[in-house]
């Protein structure tokens, strides 16, 4: 009778082992999945501070590399749009001369029509966006920087028409495309005249301006028009196509700078993946958590807690007669 049965000490330490048991199969399932150790404190012990700087030499490796593609990107749309521009003008500035030298008509006027929609594709183009933010417009991204193309030509109208030959007709243009208070400034492109951006083009920039400007002229020259500065083979409109051509050119080059950013920005994102790679491998010497091992303790965690359960059934179950058996 003096017998005390240990019953109750038995369940007491049988349910603390099963929750240390479910908590270290949380731990190591985890564990197992992700193949890093979940309390880095405790494994790292004195290093963790060594990991924490690995690992924000990671992010910042992650974060570079976004930033590049996202420059990638916006250089990749600014190509694609400089291109189209390009396609736009063809070849509208021989065709024209040729036009001119033959004296067709029907060519001249198919020209003119052939201007009239690049000269409306190429504003378009200029008001691409990437995300909210214009590509065109300099630093002031918010704002679409080119107004409509029929307001551009007529303010060419108007200065082809009050010019007294093709010198003063160029200079007025001269003056309306260069000068702060010129027409294109304040009428027609809104954005500003420099990018802090590299890869970004202003409207401002000459392979922009001449390309539009002798886009105009073409546009401005059929037989539905009355200026008479553009009527057969006047100088105005021989300097247009000229214009064109060096328009061309400019975007040519344009084109090539930005092809040597893209370069660039590959050799980057190479440069990134190495020092990434060897980032990652040392930051896994530290942390990694082998993910078989972890595998074959959790098998060997859910055999005890089944174990426990059992027992803790058993105990249950146990009354004096079997105790003193």
């Amino acid at each position: 009778m003096r017998l005390t049965l240990p019953l109750t000490h038995l369940s007491g330490g049988l349910s603390e082992t099963i929750v240390r048991l479910r908590e270290r199969i949380d731990t190591t399932s985890e564990e197992a999945v992700t193949g890093r150790y979940k309390d880095m404190t405790v494994h790292l012990s004195g290093r963790i501070g060594k990991a924490m700087l690995g690992q924000k030499a990671i992010d910042d490796v992650s974060n570079e590399r976004t930033q590049l593609v996202l420059k990638e990107s916006r250089l990749e749309i600014i190509q694609q749009s400089l291109t189209a521009i390009d396609d736009n003008i063809g070849q509208l500035g021989v065709r024209m001369k040729a036009a001119l030298g033959s004296e067709d008509f029907t060519a001249r006027e198919a020209v003119v029509r052939d201007a009239q929609a690049a000269l409306a594709s190429t504003f378009s183009v200029l008001n691409t966006r990437h995300g909210e933010r214009y590509l065109f417009s300099g630093n002031a991204t918010n704002t679409k920087p080119f107004a409509d193309a029929d307001e551009f030509l007529d303010d060419v109208r108007t200065m082809a028409a009050s010019a007294t030959d093709a010198a003063d007709f160029a200079a007025q243009m001269d003056t309306y495309f260069s000068t702060p208070g010129g027409g294109w400034q304040t009428d027609i492109y809104a954005g500003t005249p420099t990018s802090s951006d590299p890869a970004g083009v202003t409207g401002t920039d000459p392979a922009i301006i001449q390309s539009v400007w002798g886009l105009a002229v073409l546009a401005l020259s059929g037989s539905d028009e009355t200026l008479a500065l553009f009527d057969g083979n006047s100088d105005a409109l021989i300097q247009a196509t000229d214009t064109i051509a060096d328009g061309q050119a400019a975007l040519t080059n344009v084109r090539a700078e930005r092809g040597i950013l893209q370069a660039q920005i590959e050799t980057s994102k190479s440069a990134l993946d190495v020092e990434e790679t060897v980032l990652t491998h040392a930051f896994n010497q530290m942390t990694a958590r082998d993910q078989y091992e972890a595998a074959s303790e959790l098998k060997q965690l859910e055999t005890s807690l089944e174990a426990s359960y059992t027992l803790t059934a058993r105990l249950a179950n146990l009354s004096l007669l079997n105790y003193m058996r």
